[in-house]
């Protein structure tokens, strides 16, 4: 048997320009992720600014929401000044001493290599060994040339680092200023005032989701951090090698990469356990012991508590938006994965409690008429 689908040329054409419509916005968004990415970046700063920046403005004569958010971005630009002014330093002081410290180290291992060469003759490793360091004078030009592209495309990237970080101080700036502005002009364009009312729920829903997410998440940070400087701090006086100012990186480094959730932690320790290893073995891993106790307690206790009212979230959901916004857009990704999924779950549960009072309310009359139908047979 035969089924003969007959479809007539307007709708043939009509499909197809769709299909190519659809095809040509995501190669659109694709080409634009870059942009995107840093337009969302201001929005996220834009929405964690908007509540002290308000606050600020209606204290301030004449209500200036301009010089509000000036004297936020100046406070927020003077604590990451004063962040790099603290670490930077200590940190290539302590890349110095490595390099100072790097010939005694080799003379020390050269000292010793009598003993690996009488290894080498007694297992006829020599030939082998030799074949290696051709191999290695060979490369070396390649190497040398990977390396300096290397550079090129390390000096490329910090200038596309630079400029980002500009193009999204100025949005989130012009967000601050403007926001309200726009806001206001959306809610005007409702004819009906109680669909305008339970979207303006929703949007203060949100809004309070990430305000109440950055707050946590910067409390935790900053709990972290100190404590992790000092710890740094009670190091160097039983590990003389340990300087006690290296605990002022430590601190930085803590508090900016704990703000990434689930894994800036660790990257965190990993560093600190590096510039502490430079200098003292025994003091990197007196440290590492620490970090792991207080890691414990921060996942059990800290964070709970602090957390608790800002996104309800299970651990489940969390693991999925971090790694998810870590492979798709990187640190930043992986930093306002967790906002972004709490917006989707405010979104997903208004949907599903207008589902149930939709239900609810064609239930209703068929209720109606089976207890009518039940009257009457009585």
């Amino acid at each position: 048997m035969r089924v003969r689908i007959e479809i007539d040329t307007k709708t043939f054409v009509r499909f197809w320009l769709v299909v190519i419509g659809f095809a040509f916005a995501i190669l659109a968004l694709y080409s634009a992720r870059i942009a995107l990415l840093i337009i969302g970046t201001a929005l996220f700063l834009a929405l964690a600014l908007n509540a002290p920046v308000s606050k600020l403005a209606r204290r301030l004569p004449h209500r200036s929401r301009v010089l509000s958010t000036a004297i936020a971005f100046t406070a927020v630009i003077g604590f990451l000044a004063a962040v790099i002014f603290l670490v930077v330093p200590p940190i290539v002081q302590q890349t110095m001493r490595f390099a100072d410290n790097a010939p005694q180290m080799i003379q020390t291992m050269s000292s010793q290599w009598h003993v690996a060469g009488d290894f080498i003759e007694k297992y006829n490793l020599q030939p082998q060994i030799d074949a290696a360091i051709n191999s290695a004078k060979d490369n070396m030009g390649r190497i040398l040339t990977g390396f300096s592209q290397n550079i090129i495309s390390g000096v490329s990237s910090a200038l596309f680092m630079f400029t980002s970080s500009l193009l999204i101080l100025i949005f989130t700036f012009l967000m601050l200023v403007e926001g309200p502005m726009w806001v206001n002009r959306v809610w005007r364009l409702y004819q009906n005032q109680d669909r305008m009312e339970h979207d303006r729920e929703i949007v203060r829903r949100i809004h309070l989701v990430v305000s109440n997410y950055v707050v946590g998440q910067l409390s935790v940070s900053g709990i972290g951090a100190l404590c992790a400087g000092g710890m740094v701090f009670i190091l160097s006086f039983f590990f003389r090698e340990i300087p006690a100012n290296l605990a002022l990186p430590t601190i930085g480094v803590a508090f900016v990469f704990s703000l990434i959730p689930m894994f800036g932690a660790t990257i965190a320790g990993i560093i600190i356990s590096v510039l502490l290893a430079i200098n003292s073995i025994p003091a990197a891993i007196a440290f590492v012991t620490y970090f792991v106790i207080y890691q414990q307690i921060e996942n059990n206790v800290i964070s709970p508590t602090i957390q608790s009212r800002s996104i309800d979230l299970s651990p489940l959901a969390v693991l999925t938006a971090v790694t998810i916004g870590l492979y798709v857009l990187g640190i930043a990704g992986g930093i306002i994965s967790i906002p972004i999924a709490g917006a989707i779950k405010v979104l997903l549960d208004d949907y599903f409690d207008r589902s149930r009072a939709k239900r609810k309310a064609s239930e209703k009359p068929l209720a109606k008429l089976v207890k009518k139908l039940k009257d009457a047979d009585v």
